[in-house]
């Protein structure tokens, strides 16, 4: 596997289909390389990106019944 991938390799490799989510992890900071006119994100700036916007959900507490 390629460490730099195009945004269509990006999106298959993140498991997203729409290229309006790629471009919201872009504005949310997810680093894209640009040499000359190629446009490539790293597979490990990808993975850095996930895990620091990884957050551990609670599920709700359940109500007990005071019957």
């Amino acid at each position: 596997m390629t460490e730099y991938f195009s945004f269509k390799e990006a999106m298959k490799y993140l498991g997203v289909k729409s290229h309006k989510t790629l471009n919201y992890y872009i504005k949310l900071g997810l680093p894209v390389v640009i040499a000359g006119n190629s446009k490539r994100i790293s597979k490990t700036a990808i993975d850095e990106f996930m895990k620091s916007h990884t957050v551990t959900v609670h599920p709700p507490k359940e109500v007990a019944n005071n019957e």
